[in-house]
């Protein structure tokens, strides 16, 4: 697979662009300047970039270690580094800003090479940012120093196989640098699959899961990567720290779950055994329509605690489902006869849902009928395949569109959260209103939407999308305004600051309110042991993480 654009998503043969009615309508709701050329980004020649601070000497040692051809300084290696693909990431990118750039790109081929790059700039003073696809929307791979007078991206590109598969294990052991793509071709050949597909599936790796306890657009049904690892090694700064793949053990607090999470604060997980299930040999998705975000997420409710959800579960709320059908409108006669039917049915400006069912034929079957007649019974109306294999075909598109509004002159970002079904409501409504009144603040009335996306028996995830005319000049500014807003918000209401997109950088100053100071001072520790000079991964996780004195 190609590297993604230094500047966006994705490669150009993937880009997208908005289709005129889609965009009209946006430059009426977000009160768009009249109709003017798109944006381009710079050129890379024109973007801003520091000198590189690493010594002559430390390059040589590096160089010794990994190869001459996988120490990078070069200006497209270190201006794709700069960051990962965060709005304020791409926006710094696009504007011509990337002097925080690492100082070198080198790529170690093995866990022994990770190990003695370690090694080398543990003792030469020299921060490292693990870096695997890159897709970081939380500020997780941003290139903070921390008080230390260089840095590398260690970027795990190279660290891309499988290792081994038992199938009557149903395990499977990879390099921590296969992406999602990479991962599914090899255990298909094997009839088996991860069944991990975050909407960054494309670019994203194995080691990126672990690190950040990602969730899977399917994760519902097949688990959070956090759930399917079952062992891992990791390279840290002190030694090797491994973690075997037994079914299950009482040995002592679990330091897998130490280090999955973990966000390469503590080291580089270079290798990582998970669960694997059969490939599925049918897949079926469906949609259905709720006539209010409450009486979806209350038959939502009762399917998931009744045991008989679907693999992929995800509801609308009313202003998702609004902007979504009209961005999709063609104006055909079977949309227009879509639209009747739900009018006469009572669902007129109701909320969508998606579920999706995979596995053997007669176990999608079996299991479709069930959650068929939980939602039914909770008021929802069927409306066949055809809305959800819609969004299996554009399950992926989301950063791509992202792109395409930046283009023309439009603030796209998304963030998430969980609590428990008795909050869910009011923290819906308390985020929404969170976004709004902030935007609005500066002028720049948004569209705010938000869908439920995983399920748990005591409560579901939050996932908002939220779009502005841009603040020219002032994009991180305004984005941070919104960002904050919602983030005090979440907290307030008794969400968590993050469900599968991490802490990174953008969530670290809310962590002590999540899990306490004594809770930050045990995982201070923890690095303290594993990463005595502070080196890894600064400023990220942890509030206040900076290095030692030598």
């Amino acid at each position: 697979m190609a590297p993604q654009r230094w500047w966006g998503w994705g490669e150009d043969d993937a880009a997208v662009t908005l289709p005129p009615g889609a965009l009209e309508g946006l430059r009426a709701e977000l009160d768009l300047p009249a109709a003017a050329a798109p944006r381009t980004p710079p050129r890379l020649e024109d973007v801003r970039v520091g000198e590189p601070a690493l010594s002559e000497g430390v390059l040589a040692l590096l160089a010794g270690l990994v190869g001459d051809r996988f120490v990078c300084q070069d200006r497209l290696a270190r201006i794709s580094h700069a960051g990962g693909k965060s709005y304020p990431d791409l926006a710094r990118r696009r504007t011509g800003e990337a002097g925080a750039a690492p100082d070198a790109v080198v790529f170690p081929g093995s866990h022994d090479e990770v190990a003695r790059v370690l090694d080398v700039c543990a003792a030469e003073r020299v921060a490292v940012v693990p870096f695997g696809g890159g897709t970081s929307v939380v500020g997780g791979v941003e290139p903070l120093r921390g008080g230390f007078p260089a840095l590398i991206a260690l970027d795990l590109a190279r660290m891309d196989r499988l290792l081994g598969a038992d199938r009557q294990a149903l395990t499977a052991t990879l390099g921590a640098g296969a992406t999602g793509p990479r991962a599914e071709s090899w255990l298909s050949t094997q009839g088996l699959t991860l069944g991990h597909f975050p909407q960054s599936f494309e670019y994203a790796t194995v080691g990126g899961f672990a690190a950040t306890r990602s969730a899977g657009q399917a994760s519902t049904g097949y688990g959070r990567f956090d759930e399917l690892v079952l062992g891992l090694r990791c390279a840290t700064p002190a030694g090797e720290l491994t973690v075997k793949a037994f079914p299950a053990s009482a040995a002592g607090p679990s330091l897998r779950e130490l280090l999955v999470g973990s966000e390469g604060t503590l080291g580089v997980i270079t290798e990582v055994t998970v669960a694997v299930r059969e490939a599925p040999a049918e897949q079926r998705y469906e949609g259905f329509s709720f006539r209010s975000f409450e009486e979806g997420a209350e038959a939502f409710r009762l399917m998931e605690q009744a045991h008989v959800s679907a693999d992929v579960a995800r509801l609308s709320d009313e202003e998702e489902s609004r902007i979504s059908m009209a961005l999709a409108s063609t104006g055909s006669k079977t949309e227009r006869a879509g639209r009747a039917y739900l009018r006469a049915r009572g669902h007129d400006g109701g909320c969508i849902a998606i579920v999706g069912w995979e596995g053997a034929p007669e176990d999608v079957a079996r299991r479709a009928r069930l959650t068929r007649e939980m939602l039914r019974a909770g008021g929802g109306l069927a409306l066949g395949r055809r809305p959800g294999a819609s969004w299996l075909r554009s399950r992926y598109v989301g950063p791509y569109l992202r792109d395409a509004m930046f283009d023309n002159g439009v603030m796209a970002d998304t963030l998430e959260t969980a609590t428990s079904w008795s909050n869910l409501s009011q923290l819906h409504k308390r985020v929404r209103d969170a976004l709004n009144e902030s935007l609005l603040a500066r002028g720049t009335p948004p569209i705010v939407m938000c869908h439920i996306s995983h399920l748990y028996p005591s409560g579901a995830s939050l996932y908002y999308t939220f779009l502005a005319r841009q603040e020219v000049g002032s994009e991180v500014e305004q984005w941070s305004a919104a960002k904050t807003a919602a983030s005090e918000a979440i907290v307030a209401g008794g969400g968590t600051i993050t469900h599968h997109h991490a802490v990174g950088r953008d969530h670290a100053p809310w962590m002590a309110r999540e899990v306490g100071e004594l809770g930050l001072d045990v995982l201070r520790a923890a690095k303290a042991r594993l990463d005595p000079a502070g080196i890894m991964n600064p400023g990220k996780l942890l509030p206040g993480a900076g290095p030692t004195a030598p």
